[in-house]
């Protein structure tokens, strides 16, 4: 077998198309966009490279023919946060179900990061935001993956394990019907508030003043999420930049916000889940592409939401406003715009019980579990797992 770095055109196509290759005959694989993994491995377009580096390879048989791949990461900024030890990361594994193939890619990758002083690797995760190709799935391969989240076989689970790595976290993605009922219990709890409390209002965006609901975005953010340790605090030059990214697939019918007294204190952010329409672009968005996606978003091809975000100003929290602003959404999407058959809810740490109660009385069920695991080079060392929050 043979190791080549990913360096010329040729090797790049290679890495593109070895999954394509792999997955053929998986009904519920999803190609992911070409363009949305090369950006990953772009200097130009990825800012970890600011505070970072990476390499990618492909493992080839005797006869040449490609068997696998894989890609380690160093991000200065986080080698040494929460961990024991210099922590790097590999990801973007593919591999044949071969043991020594996939152990040989491993050590590639072991040994690169080796040699700059890392002394652990987490994977598959990305050289970059967690938002996007983190975790390895384990459980929920009969649904398809949602845009920009790891799909994969189930042997490879096999091979991360015996090879050392270790579970650090797991990863949970609820699902429910939308016109599923509620519990009794949070029902109760959001009507008191839409029906006795006239200071809280709730309502959907518009994208007509988009400015304004995403200054309110970014005041709640603040509120709810960034006092959460490792969480910084968002600019609105960011939260511009977050609606620009969400704006082409927006549906504001499905973004909601509370008020109380008019200041803003919540929002409930579900985007459409754009994969159910970009399965039919073969991974390509050039011209044909583009007319494809327009052509399913106008069919309204798309029947699935993405809970991307809820938060709630920590003032608010336990009076009744996750519920009134769940029940303030299931009116539009359960009555007056019932255009959605399903939602799923994607990343959510095991390591978070806070948020997962949340979840789980909006009434959603693990659909999907990945997990994102650690290997320490050093196996004398006692393994912790990923700290609670």
């Amino acid at each position: 077998m043979k190791i080549l770095e990913v360096n010329s055109e040729k090797l790049i196509r290679e890495f593109i198309k070895l999954p394509v290759r792999l997955y053929k005959n998986e009904a519920n694989w999803i190609r992911p966009l070409d363009k949305d993994i090369e950006s990953v491995f772009d200097t130009k377009k990825n800012k970890a490279f600011r505070h970072g580096e990476c390499v990618r390879w492909l493992l080839q048989n005797d006869a040449g023919r490609t068997i696998g791949r894989i890609a380690a990461f160093i991000n200065k900024k986080t080698i040494n946060k929460d961990n024991d030890q210099p922590t790097g990361g590999v990801g973007f594994f593919e591999c044949e179900k071969d043991k020594d193939a996939a152990f040989k890619l491993f050590d590639t990758a072991k040994e690169w990061l080796t040699a700059r002083g890392i002394e652990a690797m987490d994977g598959p995760v990305n050289f970059g935001e967690r938002d996007k190709w983190w975790g390895l799935l384990v459980d929920g391969f009969d649904i398809e993956p949602n845009y920009n989240c790891n799909y994969n076989f189930l042997y490879y689970q096999e091979l991360f394990e015996a090879y050392g790595f270790q579970t650090y976290f797991k990863q949970f993605t609820f699902g429910r019907k939308v016109r599923a009922p509620f519990s009794a219990k949070l029902m109760e709890k959001g009507e008191n508030i839409l029906q006795g409390n006239t200071a809280y209002n709730f309502r959907h965006m518009e994208k007509s003043k988009l400015d304004e609901y995403t200054e309110h975005f970014r005041i709640v953010y603040n509120k709810a999420w960034a006092r959460h340790k490792g969480v910084a605090q968002m600019s609105s030059l960011q939260a511009k930049n977050i609606m620009k990214q969400m704006k082409p697939i927006l549906d504001e019918k499905i973004v909601w916000f509370g008020y109380y007294h008019d200041e803003p204190i919540a929002f409930y952010i579900n985007l459409p889940e754009v994969n159910q329409i970009f399965k039919y672009v073969n991974g390509k968005m050039d011209l044909i592409g583009k007319l494809k996606f327009l052509w399913h978003k106008w069919r309204k091809s798309c029947n699935k939401m993405l809970g991307l975000v809820f938060g709630i100003a920590p003032e608010h929290q336990g009076k009744g406003v996750e519920g009134a602003l769940v029940l303030a959404t299931a009116q539009m999407v359960q009555k007056d715009y019932p255009r959605y058959d399903d939602l799923e809810m994607n990343w959510i740490g095991d390591f978070n019980p806070k948020m997962i109660r949340v979840v789980e009385q909006v009434g959603g069920d693990i659909v999907k579990t990945h997990i994102t695991y650690r290997k320490l080079f050093d196996e004398t060392k006692p393994f912790k797992r990923a700290p609670m929050q």
